[in-house]
């Protein structure tokens, strides 16, 4: 079985694949949210009460949309990937929390929970080399030709 001693030669194809899949799924998730207006951003917003914050609920909507549209694209380029993966556990963790204190059920809170989880763990594990931060930011770059970093 050489698929299971392959010491995993692709797992950077890997990652490629599921940032930008999941990254363009919460562009898609995001895009309507910032779309909707002040009108949608209130509404959206107050789902920060589940945590104890009732004030300025149009700027926390307005917050949640543009961390799943602009978090989903940097999330799909590797580009600023850790703190858009921060963002986006965090708006998961308030999604999370809104359903589940509504009652609406594991069925309705599985989603922000599942996204949450995958986002915490992308934190640890980063974007991995095809990714903008790996091409701008590697250590590689930062040495120099003596061998210690600048």
């Amino acid at each position: 079985m050489a698929i299971l001693r392959s010491g995993y030669k692709s797992r950077h194809f890997g990652l490629l694949l599921l940032r930008v899949g999941i990254g363009i799924m919460f562009i898609l998730h995001g895009w309507p949210k910032l779309a909707g207006g002040p009108e949608r951003w209130e509404m959206i917003g107050q789902s920060m009460q589940s945590l104890g914050i009732d004030f300025a609920p149009t700027f926390w909507g307005f917050m949640a949309g543009f961390a799943e549209a602009a978090g989903g694209l940097l999330l799909a380029l590797g580009l600023l990937f850790r703190p858009a993966c921060f963002l986006l556990v965090l708006t998961m963790l308030v999604a999370t929390t809104k359903h589940a204190t509504a009652g609406d059920g594991f069925a309705g809170y599985s989603h922000a929970l599942e996204a949450g989880i995958l986002f915490f763990s992308l934190l640890f594990i980063g974007p991995g080399k095809y990714s903008l931060d790996h091409k701008m930011f590697s250590e590689e770059k930062r040495r120099s030709k003596s061998g210690y970093y600048q």
